[in-house]
C-alpha cells in the first residue's frame, strides 16, 4: 500500500501541512513506514487555481492509495475520489506520528472534503 502525507518536509519526522493542494512536500510511504519518495509540490503552492487537482493527479500518477492531510476541499477531493485514492483528513503531528494512527486504525476515511474551494 501506497500512503501520501502531506508535510513540510521530505522525511518520516517532517512537521504535517495541513494543505493538501498547496502543502510544500508530499511524502509517500509504504504501511512500514518506509519514504519510497517524497514529491514536491512547489508548482502548486502559488497556484492561482486547480492546485488541489495538480496534487491528485500526481498522487494518481504515483499509483497512490491512501492521502493523509489535514484539510482537502471539494475539487481536490472529487479528482482523488476519481483516482480511487481514500481520504483522511484532519490528521496532524509528524508524517511518522499520522502513519502510526493509521496503523492502529486511529483513523476514518473522508466521505466529503472539508473545506470550500481556494482555501
Amino acid at each position: 500500500m501506497k500512503i501520501a502525507i502531506t508535510a513540510k518536509g521530505q522525511d518520516i519526522d517532517a512537521e504535517m501541512d495541513p494543505r493538501f493542494g498547496r502543502a510544500r512536500f508530499i511524502v509517500i510511504v509504504d504501511e512500514n513506514g518506509t519514504v519510497l519518495e517524497a514529491l514536491d509540490n512547489s508548482n502548486n503552492v502559488n497556484a492561482m487555481r486547480g492546485a488541489g487537482i495538480q496534487a491528485g493527479k500526481m498522487l494518481s500518477d504515483k499509483k497512490v492509495d491512501v492521502l493523509m492531510t489535514g484539510y482537502c476541499g471539494p475539487n481536490a477531493f472529487r479528482a482523488l475520489s476519481a483516482a480511487g485514492i481514500q481520504v483522511i483528513m484532519e490528521q496532524s503531528g509528524t508524517v511518522r506520528e499520522a502513519l502510526s494512527r493509521l496503523k492502529r486504525n486511529e483513523v476514518e476515511y473522508a466521505n466529503n472534503p472539508n473545506v470550500e474551494a481556494h482555501w
